[in-house]
């Protein structure tokens, strides 16, 4: 006799040695009308057990067990499968002032079938003929002590369904909250789309001097932006040819808001799609709470560090394709 997968739910959300069995009859009977008596005899166990079961008192465990159920499922909904175990455990644990493991969380979602919907494969790097370039001063060194020491930017594209137009989005992120300072959508993507996003982030951080580092798009290359860097006195850095982990939390970033928003909606047309987007950053900046920030949203990290003269440091986990591409400038340096 097999189990079926509601059995195995089951079995994961309570326990007891002879729990699975016990489960297995419920189900069959309740599904397939089997004899109970039948059943117990084919499992070996005695059908005064298996009612004692039946009428039990669940305990604490099994309770509350169901309980994170329950909101899994209403938190899976409303975010639209995008929550992986350690996200979920933590709009959990802030919301409902709970203290789960991630394990824990990670069982009963892995019972119940619920995981993180799986990005999409990178489209290939295109090369193009820079006017001028910077070098890469910020050698991922994505971590920041503070707001607006560190900026980070790029361009990305929506396309609009059922027709031939795209939406551009060009944003600059913060390292050290990972907040979007500011963005900008249109349907070119040209200098104006780059430029009106700085502008608008100078105009909300006039006093911000950050190294400022993007990848080696057109916009970012010519010589008009680089005036307007040196007029802030902000110092440019670039990503090398081809290597998009240089820029790597921007592009963490696009891949965030297409995986959890833009590949699992319908659009009727453009409208739509720039309210979603309007929408999203919204909600990323104020309500995306994250685990490396101690369960707080990047505005709320910002507004703590920028009240503090001395803002709290938020280390980033270690990445072993960064710790050996480190290792390949320090082994760089030495041997010059």
């Amino acid at each position: 006799m097999k189990k079926s997968e509601g059995i195995r739910k089951g079995a994961i959300l309570a326990k007891g040695k002879l729990e699975p069995k016990y489960l297995a009859i419920q189900h069959f009977k309740n599904e397939k009308g089997w004899d109970i008596l039948y059943m117990c005899q084919q499992l070996n166990i005695c059908r005064a057990g298996y009612y004692k079961w039946l009428n039990r008192e669940k305990p604490p465990t099994e309770l509350e067990n169901e309980q994170i159920a329950l909101w899994i499922k209403e938190y899976d909904e409303k975010f639209k499968h995008t929550l992986g175990y350690r996200r979920m455990r933590s709009y959990i644990n802030r919301d409902k002032n709970k203290n789960y493991s991630k394990r824990r969380i990670q069982r009963i979602m892995h019972a119940l079938g619920i995981k993180s919907i799986i990005r999409k494969q990178r489209k290939p790097y295109r090369c193009s003929t820079p006017e001028t370039v910077a070098k890469n001063t910020l050698h991922r060194e994505f971590e920041a002590s503070k707001p607006n020491e560190k900026w980070g930017t790029d361009v990305t594209e929506f396309k609009v369904p059922m027709s031939n137009k795209k939406v551009y989005l060009s944003a600059i992120l913060d390292l050290y909250d990972r907040s979007v300072v500011s963005y900008v959508l249109s349907n070119r993507n040209d200098n104006k789309l780059v430029f009106d996003t700085y502008d608008l982030a100078i105009e909300k951080n006039p006093n911000a001097i950050p190294l400022f580092h993007s990848d080696r798009g057109f916009q970012y290359t010519s010589k008009a932006f680089q005036t307007k860097l040196q007029e802030q006195g902000i110092e440019q850095s670039m990503s090398r040819v081809g290597c998009c982990i240089d820029n790597a939390p921007t592009e963490g970033f696009w891949g965030i808001i297409k995986s959890e928003m833009y590949y699992i909606s319908d659009f009727c047309n453009e409208e739509e799609l720039r309210k979603a987007i309007d929408e999203y950053i919204d909600y990323y900046n104020n309500y995306r709470y994250q685990e490396r920030y101690g369960i707080l949203a990047p505005i709320e990290v910002r507004n703590a560090a920028l009240r503090n003269d001395n803002p709290i440091q938020y280390p980033i986990p270690e990445n072993k394709r960064i710790q050996a591409y480190k290792a390949m400038l320090e082994s760089k340096k030495q041997s010059a």
